[in-house]
């Protein structure tokens, strides 16, 4: 294996060259600390940065003892090795050189969430990053001096920044971060045993400091969240004083069933709602939601207007689609499709998509609701008669999702109280404190109830299986190789069909996103048969996931080498994104 001095001798030799004349550093190169591996070089100074992998010994890095025991540590020893990395990076600011992308330097080590992900990954005896690199170019020619100096020089020295020079104190916030994810996993793993879909520590910071950042709110100037004592609970936790002092959480416990989140405007009720809709990974410490922990099955749904949906069972909660005078009989709604649906139709369909998909419960904020799906008051079913009104509100259907399929629901209410009688629960945020007002709501739907309401016209029932058409998966573009590939966090390019994610709004990364793209084209090459439900595919997919790790997904991925910047997103995600294929085609329909 050459060394560094080779690859500087190398790098100058390709001074003024054509740009593409870097393709000869491909390999790899052995450093004093570490080893670099250039696994792709870009095409040319605009396209996709160089992938790289930078690889050190683990007695080098001699890590803290326990890292590794078990896959949630795993992971969230990885986590902190990647921002770690990042930070690195920054302090040694390699210097941004020439045209297109030379100088940049970056390494996939996300946001406040706590996900599986490439970018850092632990071998036989190895820790190693996987990093992109933008090499130097003045137009169209490699400026193989600049370059040799940003690989042999700047790379080296972050990596011993990063990993090798750490002090007692950055062992000490190593041990601790790893720690807190664990004890956020511990408290997930006691929800259910505990009745609760999910949990508030005391303390928590849940405001962000505005609406496009989920940085915390500045600690002065936000409340720190304080459990009403009817929802307070203990949980113990594996590991003293990380995300709260001492052995055991304290805080909010949200219990299953209907649960309304009620208050004025601006007192905090979807702020909640957003926290817990975060909870369901971990959180770094120091994020202030550290301590809001979620039961990964719970699915925030809303009204998405112009999605499309496909062959979608939404007779529950829309009985059928009126006819017009002199056509065809009314449209039945048990495998109904549509290239643009209504605010009701596509909250239903959003629904039924979540329960096909294996959810627990629903996260919903009537500010994102359709209104004619949420609610019915007296007057309105006064003058519409039953037989014109197909849609079924949802406030005739919660208690029913919870009683007879086990759903929960965490509901955001401020403008109705049509749901008062039904909750298992009642929340007051005031000025972001809450208190429990059960009593009182029951006390208010018990002395004024509604007039009766008319029966649903269909029981409530599990929305039938669903099974994709393979046909229906072609990510080819005409005569073109097979393309895909995700456009940041909310949109993915599959084939010919683009794929519109800005309404799901638990997919938090750009890398998870991508990893969707290279998962719905795995499950198009080898689980979509035209026999298997979409449920079996999302379980098959989960367990080649568990089994194989992330790095498959990227088409062009050969075993050792760079598969790109992923992250592993839930089956909820993926579901969500096959069901706005506009392609997509189901059995049936």
């Amino acid at each position: 294996m050459a060394d560094a001095a080779r690859l500087a001798a190398t790098l100058e030799r390709l001074d003024g060259r054509g740009y593409k004349a870097y393709r000869d550093i491909e390999g790899a190169w052995r450093f004093a600390e570490s080893t670099l591996f250039v696994d792709r070089v870009q095409s040319d100074p605009f396209a996709a940065p160089s992938r790289l992998r930078l690889r050190v010994e683990a007695d080098v890095a001699s890590l803290p003892d326990g890292l590794r025991s078990d896959r949630t540590r795993e992971i969230a020893s990885a986590a902190w090795l990647a921002r770690a990395f990042r930070s690195a990076i920054r302090s040694v600011a390699p210097r941004r050189t020439g045209t297109g992308k030379g100088g940049l330097v970056t390494i996939d080590a996300g946001g406040p969430e706590v996900l599986e992900r490439t970018a850092v990954v632990f071998g036989d005896g190895w820790i190693e990053a996987r990093i992109e690199v933008g090499l130097p170019a003045a137009g169209r020619r490699a400026l193989g001096r600049e370059a040799a100096l940003l690989l042999t020089q700047a790379l080296p020295e972050i990596v011993t920044r990063a990993w090798i020079d750490r002090s007692d104190r950055d062992d000490a916030q190593l041990v601790g971060f790893v720690d807190c994810v664990a004890n956020q996993e511990a408290v997930r793993a006691q929800l259910a045993d505990r009745g609760l879909v999910a949990f508030v520590g005391n303390g928590a910071l849940l405001p962000r400091e505005s609406g496009a950042s989920e940085r915390p709110m500045a600690e002065g100037a936000a409340l720190p969240f304080e459990a009403p004592e009817a929802f307070a609970v203990e949980l113990a936790v594996p590991h003293a004083d990380a995300g709260m002092p001492g052995r055991t959480w304290r805080g909010m416990g949200v219990p299953r069933g209907v649960v309304l989140l009620v208050g004025g405007g601006y007192h905090g009720k979807s702020t909640l709602l957003r926290a817990l809709e975060h909870g369901i990974v971990p959180h770094v410490p120091g994020d202030g939601r550290e301590t809001v922990v979620t039961d990964p099955g719970m699915v925030k749904v809303r009204a998405e207007d112009g999605r499309s949906v496909a062959g979608v069972d939404i007779q529950s909660f829309i009985d059928h689609l009126p006819r017009v005078a002199g056509a065809a009989p009314p449209r039945d709604t048990s495998a109904f499709s549509t290239p643009d649906a209504s605010g009701s139709t596509s909250q239903a369909a959003n629904i039924a998509e979540a329960i096909e998909a294996g959810a627990n419960g629903l996260l919903v904020d009537e500010d994102t609701s359709a209104t004619n799906f949420m609610v019915r008051d007296a007057r309105m079913q006064a003058l519409i008669h039953p037989e014109d009104e197909p849609i079924t509100p949802f406030v005739d259907r919660v208690r029913a999702l919870h009683d007879e399929l086990g759903l929960s629901t965490v509901l955001v209410m401020g403008g109705s109280g049509d749901y008062f009688g039904l909750a298992d629960a009642v929340v007051e945020l005031e000025a972001y404190r809450p208190c429990d007002v059960t009593a009182r709501a029951h006390a208010i739907a018990a002395d004024a109830p509604d007039p009766p309401r008319p029966a649903p016209a269909t029981p409530l029932r599990r929305p039938a299986a669903r099974v994709p058409l393979r046909e229906s998966f072609d990510a080819r573009r005409g005569r073109r190789d097979v393309r895909f590939q995700a456009r940041d966090r909310d949109e993915i390019v599959y084939g010919t069909t683009e794929i519109d994610l800005r309404a799901v709004p638990q997919l938090f990364d750009a890398s998870q996103t991508r990893a969707i793209a290279g998962a719905i084209h795995l499950a198009a090459e080898r689980l979509v048969d035209g026999t298997s439900s979409l449920s079996e595919i999302l379980d098959a997919l989960d367990a080649f996931f568990d089994e194989e790790g992330l790095d498959p997904l990227d088409p062009f991925h050969r075993d050792g080498r760079h598969p790109g910047a992923l992250a592993r997103p839930r089956r909820f995600e993926i579901a969500s994104a096959i069901n706005r294929m506009r392609s997509l085609g189901v059995a049936g329909a």
